[in-house]
């Protein structure tokens, strides 16, 4: 038996190949599949995924989304797959953007009227704050996921 990994966003495949575990945060809270897990689907939480190979470890700083774990293709395989709809390589963040679009987003969030709480506008900004701060928590650097 075998598992495997996929690490999708809707830009692009972002890792794919043979791995010894996957860990993953979810709303239930921490989770990792092995070669042989069941069948699941679930939601994944902004935070780090981390997938373990035979090389060593691959953080990914993953912005929400879903997985899903079944048969793979080949015989006797896992497929574990992530979908995120933001997602990249914790070694790979650009730290200096990361705190520009923090900046950013935080000067959007005080500009925000009190009856303007619910607009479109500040639910944006604050997305964009989140990612920025998880950016700068895990960027350029193999990430603590507990």
């Amino acid at each position: 038996m075998a598992l495997f990994v996929e690490i999708v966003s809707p830009e692009a495949a972002l890792w794919s190949g043979p791995a010894t575990a996957l860990v993953a945060r979810s709303s239930a809270g921490l989770f990792t599949v092995l070669d042989h897990h069941t069948a699941l689907v679930g939601d994944l939480v902004a935070g780090v995924v981390k997938v373990e190979t035979a090389e060593g470890e691959i953080n990914f700083a993953v912005h929400g989304g879903y997985f899903q774990v079944g048969p793979g293709v080949e015989p006797n395989t896992t497929l574990a797959t992530v979908l995120a709809g933001v997602a990249e390589r914790t070694t790979e963040i650009d730290l200096a953007r990361a705190q520009i679009a923090k900046e950013s987003a935080e000067a959007q969030l005080a500009a925000v009227k009190g009856d303007e709480l619910d607009s479109a506008a500040h639910y944006v900004a604050l997305q964009a704050l989140q990612r920025a701060e998880l950016r700068l928590l895990v960027g350029g650097k193999t990430a603590n996921i507990s």
